[in-house]
């Protein structure tokens, strides 16, 4: 057995060099002989008529068949990225021709307009494209939203994937560069969306132009349902999203205050908990609760969108997934005095101190008794094994919190990597531990998976933190929007142990001095500061250092999930690691990207 110390300190002390995982980004080019982007397109159609496309794909499989395709038909490495596009065009041709119009959206670039004649407008959703007939932007909208089409013409805007998980719409059609279409891979694959892109043919992002009859023939691409349907996570994301929608929410776990008048103040503060508890968030920790209890049922969410069902009882289980989290984000935005939670105000700010903490743990309460009083539809020993679990995080996830509150109210600022490290396994795994045994036990006896997920858990979380580390060096506009707000909160990350551990005695000083004399400074002292420590991190091959160890737990938690059984459970503990550990870019030396709103 590996005990947690033993995982950190391998993680910690090898750094020995970790191969980067392929990527196609330096592989953007798009043929410009039209002769050779028609060979292309044949030959992909041609090979991925022995594809099962009963299993989804993945990036590593793609390029692959990709590189056997072009190594056939003798083109070079260049031309990967666009035939990674066209694998996936085909791979999905026939579902989303047996997706109705009407819930097709329509996905155009800005760069396709003609620059300087163009009456458009922007507005929140990109641009309010006139049907002037100066570009083929108006020509491409009018002929899909004669069809029924949704149409966004936004390149690369995040609206994209809520819209999907929202569900309003079941399929993508696209117009987009190699670029931007690199960097949607990993998105488009995890979560299963049918989609067809069609590249631009350079990436200047200036009056550009693309294969007009490939875009009108993707846009009327109309054909019965397919034989065979590929797996996808979309409609259990879509579940776990409706979960905290009205009259979803409001229906499975009813405000006791709501009849009382508006100016009760029980009311009012019933009312601070629900919209918190809705605002906001990835869902992703009562999606693995739902996801985790279908896979052990079978699996029958992934295969299609009817035919299965949540128990009133599941669902509430996973609400209570999420209530913790929720709980834990006040208590932790109260704690570290942070000023912005999704994009608003924390409920400190806004409400005072003492309210927040109380909404913290009014929610908290909320969530055990989610599944307390399911005793009776869940069994009296599954209720009190989902309770235990949940208890048991709370308290580990307490104590990872107070190690770094008892470190950052310190007066000595030492701190290694087993040290933060340890406090990650305590912050951050517990809660993917939770959800995952939540949906395990929910399906039945949890006995025999109870090791492997504490243990895919804490590699997995560890990992994700981590990952949270460095995307505060390159902004958060979907949750703080303050970027180097860990440095101002003078927090134990790991990246702060591995500059502690590589500077020279000088600048370890150096740092440690911000570190102590930094914390809630605003305006141009924070902005130095911020600036001051992202230069040593970088003299430290901080962020290089943290990606492969990144690399090192996701691999550990890969190896886990490689002995799991059932294959449905082995493959959503694999899109877990995939999704959860999505890599960003790492942050850049000399680029200034510290923005701080208002204290």
């Amino acid at each position: 057995m590996t005990t947690v110390a033993e995982i950190e300190i391998e993680a910690a002390h090898e750094h020995a060099p970790v191969a980067p995982p392929k990527s196609s980004a330096a592989f953007k080019e798009v043929p410009q002989d039209r002769a050779v982007r028609d060979r292309i397109r044949a030959a992909v159609e041609a090979f991925c008529k022995t594809v099962d496309k009963s299993k989804p794909l993945t990036r590593e499989s793609t390029r692959e068949m990709a590189e056997s395709v072009i190594r056939q038909l003798g083109l070079g490495e260049s031309c990967l990225g666009f035939t990674m596009v066209m694998l996936t065009n085909e791979f999905w041709r026939e579902q989303v021709a047996a997706i109705p119009f009407h819930r097709r959206l329509m996905l155009l670039p800005h760069c396709l307009k003609n620059a300087e004649g163009c009456p458009a407008d922007y507005d929140e959703f990109g641009l309010d494209c006139k049907k002037c007939g100066a570009c083929e932007v108006g020509d491409f909208r009018t002929k899909a939203e004669e069809l029924g089409y949704k149409v966004l013409v936004s390149e690369g805007t995040p609206i994209v994937l809520k819209i999907i998980v929202s569900g309003h719409v079941d399929a993508i059609v696209g117009v987009a560069c190699l670029n931007v279409l690199e960097k949607a891979f990993d998105k488009v694959l995890l979560a299963g969306i049918p989609c067809i892109a069609t590249p631009l043919l350079s990436s200047n992002c200036k009056n550009t132009s693309v294969d007009n009859d490939w875009v009108f023939e993707s846009i009327g691409l109309h054909t019965p349902p397919p034989d065979q349907k590929t797996k996808t996570y979309m409609h259990l994301m879509r579940a776990s999203n409706a979960l905290f929608e009205s009259p979803e929410l409001t229906r499975l776990v009813p405000p006791p205050r709501a009849a009382s008048p508006e100016s009760d103040p029980l009311r009012k503060h019933e009312a601070i908990a629900y919209d918190f508890l809705a605002r906001g968030g990835k869902r992703s920790r009562p999606f693995i609760t739902l996801a985790a209890y279908d896979a052990l049922k079978g699996a029958p969410a992934t295969l299609s969108a009817d035919g299965w069902e949540l128990s009133d009882a599941v669902k509430r289980a996973a609400i209570a997934i999420e209530t913790f989290h929720k709980a834990s984000l006040v208590h932790d935005d109260i704690e570290d005095d942070d000023a912005y939670r999704y994009g608003h105000e924390t409920l400190h700010r806004t409400h005072g101190i003492g309210t927040a903490i109380n909404v913290g743990d009014y929610l908290i309460g909320l969530g055990y008794r989610c599944v307390s009083r399911d005793r009776k539809a869940l069994g009296a020993d599954t209720a009190a094994d989902i309770l235990d679990k949940l208890a048991d995080a709370h308290i580990k996830l307490s104590e990872g919190q107070g190690a770094e509150l008892l470190w950052r109210d310190a007066r000595e600022k030492a701190l290694t990597t087993i040290d933060a490290l340890k406090i990650y396994a305590l912050k951050t795994s517990p809660a993917f531990e939770a959800a995952l045994y939540t949906g395990v036990r929910l399906a039945g006896e949890a006995d025999k998976y109870e090791k492997v997920i504490a243990d895919f858990s804490r590699n997995v979380g560890v990992a994700f933190q981590i990952l949270n580390d460095m995307k505060d060096w390159t902004g958060d506009a979907d949750n703080k929007l303050v970027s180097g707000q860990d440095v101002l909160a003078a927090r134990p990350t790991l990246l702060l142990a591995l500059a502690l551990e590589g500077l020279k005695p000088a600048q370890r000083e150096e740092l440690l001095h911000i570190i102590g004399t930094s914390r809630g400074a605003v305006g141009t002292a924070a902005e130095e500061a911020v600036a001051r420590v992202r230069h040593l991190y970088f003299a430290a091959k901080v962020f290089e250092k943290a990606d492969k160890l990144v690399d090192k737990f996701r691999a550990k938690a890969e190896a886990l999930a490689d002995e799991v059984e059932p294959t449905e459970f082995r493959e959503l503990l694999y899109y877990i690691v995939d999704s959860v550990l999505e890599k960003a870019e790492l942050p850049r030396q000399g680029v200034t990207q510290f923005v701080q709103l208002g204290r």
